[in-house]
C-alpha cells in the first residue's frame, strides 16, 4: 500500500512556487500526459519510505509522482550543510557524489512504492554515463527528475536521473539499484 494514497489525488496542488521547478514538472508531465502527477509530499513522508537521515537525507519534497514511472524531487541547497565546510573553503560547491545520491533518493521513492517490490532495502548497484555540467552552490534549488527505465526479477532497477538548477542541466546519468533483504 502506497503512503501517497491521500496526496496523489486528482486536483492536488503542489506547494512549490519556483518557476523552474514547475517548468521541469511540466516537461515531465508532457512526456507522460496520461497521468496527473502533481503532489506535495513533504520530507516527513519521504522519511517514512527512505532510511536516510541527517546529514544524508537529500530530498526535501516530492512535487510530481507517477507510480512505477517517475518522480520529481526538490533539494534546497543551504550553506549550513556539513560538506560545505571543506568542499571548498571560500567557494562552497555541492559534491557531485551528493548530487547523484540525491537523484538516487528520488529514485528510491519510486522503487519503494512499487506494489510488487515492497520490503527490503534498495542500494546502488552502479552508475553509468553520469556527467556534471555546472556547479551547484548554496542558495540553489536542485530539481531532480528520476524516471524508471526497467526492473528485472523484482530485484534490480535502472533509472535515468536528471538534475537542474534554474532550468539548466547540472547533472544526469543512469542509476542502477539492487534490492537487498
Amino acid at each position: 500500500m502506497s503512503i501517497f494514497t491521500d496526496v496523489n489525488t486528482p486536483g492536488a496542488v503542489p506547494s512549490h512556487t519556483d518557476p523552474h521547478a514547475q517548468a521541469e514538472s511540466d516537461r515531465v508531465a508532457a512526456e507522460h500526459p496520461h497521468a496527473n502527477a502533481d503532489v506535495n509530499i513533504p520530507v516527513e513522508e519521504i522519511q517514512k519510505l527512505l532510511p536516510h537521515r541527517y546529514p544524508f537525507s537529500l530530498v526535501d519534497r516530492i512535487i510530481k509522482y507517477v507510480p512505477g514511472q517517475f518522480a520529481v524531487g526538490i533539494k534546497n541547497v543551504t550553506v549550513n550543510e556539513p560538506h560545505f565546510q571543506g568542499h571548498f573553503p571560500g567557494r562552497p560547491i555541492m559534491p557531485g557524489v551528493l548530487i547523484v545520491e540525491a537523484m538516487a533518493q528520488v529514485g528510491g521513492v519510486v522503487l519503494t512504492q512499487m506494489a510488487d517490490i515492497q520490503g527490503g532495502l534498495f542500494m546502488f548497484a552502479g552508475i553509468d554515463k553520469v556527467r556534471f555540467r555546472r556547479p551547484v552552490v548554496p542558495g540553489d534549488q536542485l530539481v531532480m527528475t528520476v524516471e524508471l527505465l526497467s526492473v528485472k526479477r523484482r530485484r534490480f532497477g535502472t533509472m535515468h536521473g536528471r538534475a537542474e538548477v534554474d532550468g539548466r542541466l547540472v547533472a544526469e546519468g543512469e542509476l542502477m539499484f539492487a534490492l537487498v533483504d
